[in-house]
């Protein structure tokens, strides 16, 4: 039996820790607030994890430590970020852990065409630069031999427990009520949307192959459907007819970033909106033997949550 530190009880981190529960291993769920997630025979503990000393003491015995962390306020990411990730990155060496990390895509800035762990990192806008330091760090400390460092990365979350801050989740509430939505960008444009759930199991996954170590894979995703059809295949899901998807593009978003910073961060992130965002998780399928959770159960636990 292994030891598991799992810092962020947010979608990822709760379904890591249901995850390797599941499996009888011993599963510490480290977040600031120290919340119980309900989840049978894993622990809770309440430690501010940009602190590495008190991190440490939480398992001093962590065979791996899962950075599920998301700061809550997505505006001030260059305030509460680096601290965070340094004290993540300081722990899992001290630790003599496997340190995996839960990525996104913004390292990869626009594109054209499918994304594939090959391209390199090459943002411009200030949070893909951050996340894409992130990994940077950890992937210079892996070469060092400090410590194994993996990271996994997925396209916008779907499934149980995503909320708010989901861009299909976030309007399904409304959608569910017949009301018409608005959302970010074209919604007509081919989009790769994960599911929470799979990103764990490939976050787990790539933790323990020791071989997968020292490089980034991507989440087994399904096919890429558009913004449009994804409210409407979840709507679909649990009974729901179709309502209307309405556009927030141009100076329509410029407006509202006045008065929503939340908006005004997004801006920067249009351009996954504006054309084609797909993502290529051959390597992953292959490496690790892993599917995507089928669409209908995806859109099923989506409208559901």
């Amino acid at each position: 039996m292994s030891r598991h530190l799992v810092v962020g009880a947010g979608p990822v981190g709760r379904q890591v820790a249901t995850l390797l529960a599941a499996t009888g291993e011993e599963v510490t769920v480290a977040t600031r607030s120290g919340r119980d997630t309900g989840l049978e025979g894993v622990r809770h503990v309440a430690v501010d994890a940009a602190d590495p000393d008190a991190l440490c003491a939480v398992d001093p015995d962590a065979d791996v430590l899962y950075n599920c962390a998301n700061p809550a306020d997505y505006t001030r990411w260059e305030e509460l970020w680096p601290p965070l990730a340094a004290s993540l990155l300081t722990s899992a060496e001290r630790l003599g852990a496997v340190y995996a990390i839960t990525g996104n895509l913004y390292p990869y800035g626009p594109v054209d065409g499918p994304m594939s762990e090959g391209l390199p990192d090459a943002a411009t806008d200030h949070k893909g630069r951050l996340r894409a330091r992130m990994w940077a760090d950890a992937l210079a400390a892996h070469r060092a031999g400090r410590l194994r460092a993996v990271e996994v990365r997925g396209s916008d979350y779907v499934g149980p427990g995503v909320g708010g801050n989901g861009h299909v989740t976030r309007v399904l509430p409304a959608a569910r009520q017949g009301r018409a939505v608005s959302m970010l960008g074209r919604t007509d444009q081919p989009h790769t949307f994960t599911d929470v759930r799979d990103v764990a199991r490939t976050l787990v996954a790539a933790a323990a192959d020791h071989d997968a170590h020292g490089r980034v894979w991507h989440v087994p995703s399904n096919p890429p459907v558009t913004q449009r059809q994804a409210v409407t295949d979840a709507l679909a899901a649990v009974g729901k007819p179709p309502v209307k998807v309405r556009e927030l593009r141009g100076a329509t978003v410029a407006v509202v970033s006045w008065f929503s910073p939340l908006v005004r961060e997004l801006r920067q992130l249009m351009y996954q909106w504006e054309r084609p965002y797909v993502l290529d998780s051959t390597a992953a399928r292959e490496r690790f033997g892993i599917a995507p959770t089928p669409w209908p159960e995806v859109c099923r636990a989506t409208a559901a949550d």
